[in-house]
């Protein structure tokens, strides 16, 4: 007997064919806040985001049509497209026309290449559910699995001769949890650093943090403070034009780096290059290096165009090698050949962008390119990726270094003995305008955008005007885009923070012609996505941390806990329904724990007020009375972190109670709040290079563009002054003190 019926009958209403689409393509038709307070989707939401996805909206007849279309589609195809499956799964379903008998003949193409076969006789499967769709009686049975299951990436086909049926599948088998390193540290707990890679200074660098740097980084992590890893910025490539593309989590490109990040004087080609070590040592490009090393902020646009600069001249040495075919020649090949089409793609677009903006120097965005060069897989681009080669070669050699370097800075981190090594950061975001949209268009929907609704921070809600992900289509097509993506950033790394992990179960949704406060929430199919991310996980040996901040529903925590993705908490977001501040006790085990985020005000920039005071310096209060309540506000949010200090006996019992006479963020209070994160049970803690050093100024304020210098800010210390400048040294000292007394310093590799 089937456990459930599936079956089409026609809408009496408009609203009831609308409904139940909604529920069938993973609309949610409600939802709570964060303040409780409950939202229900509008009629013009619901119908909006129906026509994004392909479904027609004009009469009830028009939706009931695509509806059915769904369910035939799902129900006419013995598996479906893809299967995503717990290698402790003991059998598969198969749907079938009810009156199919016979052998069920079952082939399955495992990634090593072997080959399984099994006959067994479809009656003997278990029913399951059924249908009946178009005059057709359906039923799914489950079929005991007959082979060993392993781990990966499979290809499935099962036949049915007898009936005439055949059906492919890819196959994807994943482990229950991630990865997580069975002796991290003592105690089962960590510690680590954050910095912006772009924004740290080096006696060296040019302008701009690199993986040079990083590598020397580790060296002071490992040896001065003992912790087991350095959190980064997302590293993904992006435009480098300020002040609207320097974000980090707005990329052109999710899958390959950020070119302002190459060490130039370290690639191979450099020294075998007499003419750009010329031009490096010349003093006009040595004057213009000492003043981007010194200038305030980062300025990006001069950092890559000085390196696209030598850049060009180290690839024509390159090309020598290239031709000639050495043992270089052939890594770089063997390279190109791995990242096959998704660094193909890449680089034609960079090829196309730099070729279309020279030839126009007021077009920017590849949607004004011409049309011919919108499509990848057009006539008229290949002949241009054909006529360009030499170009499109250069971005790929670009690319092929990045890894070099990058590859090389988690092997002297891991070397230097560091649990973990380098903590990467996956951005939910890509630019509408950027090359994944450009050449992966089909997994993402027009006609909406993504953002969040209302919360403390965004009473309006949030537009974060980027699309969202064509959840159909990655399923139709095997994850494959998906897995690649998870892929590509996970090396060369031992952990991986995923933004907004929400993403993976829904994301909320803006149709084009609402405002945010309006938008509703779509659902993803979640459990594939996350048990693909288990199996990169463990094949890589990569930590998951899961940005679970906002308003997240306790099953989605829940759900991440049981696959052993660890929870984000921040210091500032974690309180009681009362609004005070939790103790260190209350914190989860399976979590990372850190004071604020990019976002947000630094330690010292908090208790100072200087986020407030930037946002009345960049406009963003309507009125005093605005701004005075935010400061009234802060003050009574800075009693409460003092009160929970002193609960917590983290401060000291003679030691001022009263924020209203603590002007700054004093010695004291700055070890009280880092012991704070420190004494939580959470497996991680990550504190960041600004809390560390009491830098004031947060990295980005949301809201804001040219006002404020975002993702621009610089390190307090240099690479060098870290481990030399007495003050920096304290600052080590302290934070080196908390892990030893937390049983957080470094337990070596697992």
């Amino acid at each position: 007997m089937a456990d459930s019926f599936i079956s089409f009958t026609p809408s009496d209403t408009y609203e009831q064919a609308a409904a139940r689409a909604a529920d069938l393509f993973g609309i949610e038709r409600s939802y709570w806040d964060i303040f409780g307070k409950y939202h229900e989707a509008s009629m013009e939401g619901i119908t909006a985001v129906l026509e994004s996805m392909g479904v027609g909206t004009g009469s009830k007849d028009d939706i009931d049509r695509s509806v059915e279309a769904r369910l035939w589609e799902d129900w006419s195809r013995a598996l479906p497209p893809t299967l995503v499956v717990s290698i402790h799964d003991g059998d598969v379903s198969i749907r079938t026309p009810r009156n199919a008998t016979g052998d069920l003949q079952i082939e399955l193409q495992r990634e090593d290449g072997g080959t399984d076969r099994a006959t067994v006789r479809l009656e003997h499967g278990t029913e399951s559910s059924a249908a009946h769709l178009r005059n057709t009686d359906f039923v799914e049975r489950r079929i005991a699995w007959p082979f060993e299951r392993t781990l990966g990436y499979h290809h499935l086909r099962v036949t049915v001769p007898q009936a005439g049926i055949t059906a492919k599948s890819r196959l994807i088998v994943c482990p229950d949890r991630a990865y997580f390193p069975p002796r991290l540290a003592k105690n089962g707990r960590a510690g680590g650093i954050f910095f912006s890679l772009y924004g740290v200074r080096s006696q060296r660098n040019w302008g701009c943090g690199d993986f040079t740097d990083l590598s020397r980084l580790a060296e002071w992590v490992a040896h001065d403070l003992d912790a087991s890893f350095i959190g980064l910025n997302p590293l993904h490539a992006i435009p480098n034009r300020q002040p609207y593309n320097t974000s980090p989590y707005l990329p052109v490109c999710t899958f390959y780096k950020n070119l302002i990040y190459l060490d130039l004087e370290a690639i191979d080609d450099f020294r075998y290059s007499e003419c750009a070590r010329g031009i490096v040592a010349g003093e006009r490009v040595q004057s213009q290096i000492r003043r981007l090393r010194n200038s305030e902020y980062v300025e990006y646009e001069q950092v890559q165009r000085l390196k696209l600069r030598v850049l060009k001249v180290l690839f024509r040495q390159f090309l020598r090698e290239y031709r000639a075919g050495t043992a270089r020649a052939q890594e770089f090949r063997a390279y190109v050949e791995r990242e096959g089409e998704l660094l193909q793609d890449f680089a034609v677009y960079s090829a196309l962008d730099d070729v279309v903006h020279r030839g126009n120097p007021d077009v920017w965005l590849w949607r004004d390119w011409p049309p011919a060069y919108h499509d990848p897989r057009s006539e008229e681009t290949r002949r241009f990726a054909e006529e360009h080669w030499l170009r499109v070669l250069f971005f790929q050699y670009i690319q092929w270094q990045l890894e070099i370097q990058l590859a090389a800075a988690q092997r002297r981190a891991r070397e230097l003995g560091l649990a973990v090594g380098l903590y990467h950061d996956l951005a939910l975001a890509t630019d509408r305008f950027g090359a994944d949209l450009w050449a992966h268009r089909k997994f993402y929907v027009e006609g909406c955008r993504v953002g969040a609704p209302p919360d403390d921070f965004s009473p309006n809600g949030q537009d974060w005007s980027f699309p969202p992900p064509n959840a159909m289509e990655h399923y139709r097509n095997g994850y494959r885009l998906f897995s690649d993506s998870i892929r590509q950033n996970v090396k060369h790394g031992g952990a991986l923070r995923i933004d907004h992990v929400m993403r993976f179960f829904h994301l909320f949704w803006i149709p084009d012609q609402l405002d945010a406060r309006r938008g509703l929430y779509v659902k993803d199919r979640a459990l594939d996505l996350i048990r693909i991310l288990a199996l990169e996980s463990v094949r890589n040996e990569v930590i998951i941390v899961g940005e679970d901040l906002g308003t997240v529903a306790d099953e989605i925590r829940e759900t991440l806990a049981t696959f052993g993705i660890l929870s984000y908490r921040l210091f500032y977001f974690e309180r009681w329904q009362d609004r005070t501040f939790k103790r260190p006790g209350d914190y989860p085990k399976n979590a990372l724990v850190s004071a604020s985020t990019h976002d947000l005000p630094t330690l010292t920039g908090f208790w100072q007020n200087r986020d407030i005071e930037a946002r009345r310096a960049a406009g963003m209060f309507s009125d005093e009375a605005g701004y005075r309540s935010q400061i009234e506000d802060r003050m009574r949010e800075k009693q409460k972190i003092l009160d929970v200090l002193f609960q917590s006996g983290l401060m000291p019992a003679t030691h001022q109670r009263d924020a209203a006479q603590i002007p700054e963020l004093t010695s004291e209070l700055h070890y009280a709040i880092v012991g704070f994160l420190a004494s939580t049970p959470s497996a991680l803690m990550l504190l960041s290079e600004e809390d560390l050093t009491k830098r004031d100024d947060q990295q980005n304020l949301p809201g804001t563009t040219e006002q404020y210098p975002n993702w621009r800010h610089k390190t307090r210390f240099t690479v060098e002054e870290f481990r030399e400048n007495p003050l920096a040294r304290d600052f080590s000292r302290m934070y080196r003190d908390w892990l030893a007394r937390t049983d957080r310093l470094n337990g070596g590799a697992g």
